[in-house]
């Protein structure tokens, strides 16, 4: 997969039918999950299209003063509304899917929630990055079609990766390869005019922003929710799958949780702190889940011991998923979250205490304290079981009292019935989770496994003598713990590396157009020294020597000597090729970094309502030196925009012309952080 972020390399293809797709995606692949995502886009469209004619008739109904009109307005309104709860509840559906993101391996388990991928429109960023290349870089932007074409060519694949590593690794290698693109094309002091677009993949509402912190946003959270649908297509039958699924949940909690962390006031629902810290409960949820399965996967002993850690650790599950159900409940989160996920959270904390209580209940029950039995142990285990005892009861006296430990085990059985009725009747109150049959099937078992040992075990004054059963403490030998996502695994190359290393060639930074410097090497003395690597800079320049005649400064980075490009190379490699030319005249090309707060370019643009500072208004503040200070910074506030199409990879010529050379400035010499730091440092979404 690193081969294919080689901008001179063929990129890796695989072979599907009768096209070829980058490795990591197959757009054409008919899998219910690809149906889903096909279907999520025709109701993303229609959602989008409700939202407008909602929008339309609320600015109309303020707008009418006529009483018939606004009568009829709301009307229209009111079905508008209803055609939007019905678009929204057919998403909820997709959303609730369970089956088709599950194991192929039929399995007697309840099922997981997976998260669905964000849907996004086209974006050309031919236009856009053409002209920024000529008028930022100097440079002959038809030079870097292809590498236009392959950023474009990612980004497409991106849409439609494939349920396993090939296509984490995709998405990973666009969202560095994002990094590099905001270095080299997005100044921190205008807007580019390239437009995303993502849907909401709970609500499926769209937001547009020209920013590309958008785009990196939601192609983490696609990241995310690609580990999800791993996590709950891993065979849950095996051992290996298991492990497996909770790798893939944490590494899902990793990736939300560095999302909230990172991007913050982002303008999409399903990426707002509260939902993400609610998804991120959910994916450790799940993954603690998978633990309590791989425990019981190889069966469970009816030993006291094993009885003992099997209820503390589905005590633990039963603990997170009510956990889980809390955070869905509360506002603003319960307004968007699917209520089937919010109902099977539920489902999932009754079902995991009744069994908590059952295997409690059966090793009460069923295991009498024997004659050389270890009582210290077996006293210490049923101490830590609780956080209190129930009032006139002791450990070891329960223990060697027979009637005792009947009478508790009976109490913590009438309890598990209790719960498993509650989880049958939740699961029953939802549509949705009505119509999974597995999920019927193992509540049904479970519930009827517990009322069948109750019955065998109960008496005639059970309701009255039997006392309220304490709550078992929760406890774990595998504590699930959120994955950090590890961007330096994937080893992605800019794919625009010819412009220059990133420290200095950079949006961020300014500098003069190339200028020519034609000199002679006096008796093969330069008549300056180098310093620096890649790109190396002119020093201790002589000011009588002919390449200062020629205009060469102290400071200048040189591009290229005699038409060899020289941005990538070290003072050795310049130092030799300049020896090589002394016998003739030597043509260097270099460029000058001005002072960062020397003006602009003098290209004109358009800027959205909601900005502070126009970009006409910065200029004449930049050249208005009487008025305010060079050193102050401006800064700008990023605003929403509406949202618009935009074609595919279409391919069109600058409209802009070289700059001038300008008057050179004083270098100011700034650190530049690389474009991986930009992965670990705090953005945000405004």
């Amino acid at each position: 997969m690193t081969d294919a972020l080689l901008p001179a390399a063929p990129q890796p293809l695989e072979k599907e039918g009768d096209g070829y797709f980058r490795k990591g995606c197959n757009p054409l692949a008919q899998t219910g999950r690809s149906k889903l995502q096909n279907q999520r886009a025709a109701l993303n469209q229609q959602i989008l299209k409700a939202v407008r004619m909602r929008t339309g008739a609320e600015n109309l109904l303020k707008a009418a003063t006529n009483q018939k009109v606004r009568e009829q307005v709301r009307l229209e309104l009111s079905f508008v509304n209803s055609d939007l709860q019905v678009l929204k509840e057919e998403l909820e559906g997709l959303n609730i899917s369970l089956g088709v993101y599950q194991s192929t391996e039929e399995a007697f388990m309840i099922p997981l929630i997976p998260l669905g991928l964000k849907e996004t429109k086209d974006v050309d960023f031919s236009v856009v990055l053409k002209d920024f290349i000529l008028e930022h870089y100097s440079e002959d932007s038809y030079l870097y079609e292809d590498e236009i074409a392959d950023l474009t060519d990612l980004r497409q694949a991106c849409r439609t990766p494939s349920r396993d590593e090939a296509g984490v690794e995709l998405l990973l290698s666009y969202f560095i390869q994002l990094g590099f693109v905001e270095s080299r094309f997005f100044p921190p002091t205008r807007q580019m005019g390239i437009m995303f677009t993502w849907y909401d993949s709970l609500t499926g509402v769209p937001v547009s922003q020209q920013n590309v912190l958008l785009e990196k946003a939601s192609v983490l959270f696609n990241i995310g929710a690609l580990y999800t649908q791993i996590g709950t297509r891993c065979n849950r039958q095996t051992e290996a799958g298991l492990e497996n699924a909770v790798d893939a949940f944490q590494r899902a909690a990793g990736i939300l949780n560095y999302l909230k962390e990172t991007f913050t006031h982002t303008p999409s629902y399903d990426m707002s702190p509260a939902m993400l810290s609610v998804l991120v409960k959910m994916m450790l949820a799940q993954a603690q889940e998978s633990v309590f399965e791989k425990i019981c996967l190889s069966g469970i002993q009816n030993e006291f011991f094993m009885l003992v850690k099997v209820a503390q650790e589905v005590a633990k599950v039963a603990e997170v998923y009510r956990q889980l159900h809390a955070a869905m409940s509360q506002a603003p989160v319960k307004e968007n979250i699917p209520y089937s996920w919010a109902s099977l959270a539920c489902v999932k904390a009754y079902h995991y205490g009744a069994l908590a209580h059952y295997f409690t209940a059966t090793l009460l029950i069923d295991h009498q304290l024997k004659p050389g039995a270890d009582e210290d142990h077996q006293e210490k285990c049923l101490s830590q079981l609780y956080d209190h005892m129930p009032e006139g009861l002791t450990p070891l006296a329960t223990l060697k009292n027979g009637h005792q430990r009947r009478q508790l085990g009976k109490s913590h059985l009438r309890r598990a019935v209790a719960y498993h009725e509650e989880s049958t009747r939740e699961a029953g109150l939802c549509k949705k989770l009505r119509n999974i049959e597995v999920l019927q099937e193992v509540l049904s078992a479970a519930h009827q496994r517990s009322r069948l040992k109750f019955n065998q075990h109960q008496e005639a004054d059970d309701l009255l003598n039997l006392f309220e059963a304490p709550d078992i403490i929760s406890k774990t030998e595998h504590e699930v713990e959120i994955i950090p996502p590890q961007f330096s695994k994937v080893i992605a190359t800019d794919f625009f590396q010819k412009l220059g290393p990133l420290s200095v060639f950079s949006a961020n930074k300014r500098w003069t157009p190339p200028r020519s410097i034609r000199f002679t090497a006096e008796e093969e003395d330069l008549g300056f020294t180098l310093r620096g690597n890649s790109p190396v800079q002119v020093h201790f320049l002589d000011p009588r020597c002919s390449a200062a005649l020629a205009g060469a400064k102290e400071g200048d980075y040189i591009v290229s000597i005699q038409d060899v490009d020289c941005k990538w190379l070290t003072v050795s490699e310049v130092m030799k090729l300049l020896k090589s030319s002394v016998e003739d005249d030597i043509e260097m090309k270099v460029v000058s970094l001005l002072d960062s707060t020397s003006s602009v370019h003098s290209k004109c643009a358009t800027y959205s309502v909601g900005m502070q500072k126009t970009y006409s208004m910065i200029c004449l503040a930049i050249d208005d030196d009487d008025k305010i200070d060079k050193t102050k910074k401006i800064s700008k506030k990023l605003s929403f925009l509406s949202w618009g199409t935009n074609k595919n990879r279409q391919k069109s010529a600058s409209t802009l012309c070289l700059p001038s050379v300008g008057v050179t400035r004083p270098q100011v010499k700034k650190k530049l952080p690389s474009p991986f730091s930009l992965l670990n440092s705090d953005s945000s979404l405004y």
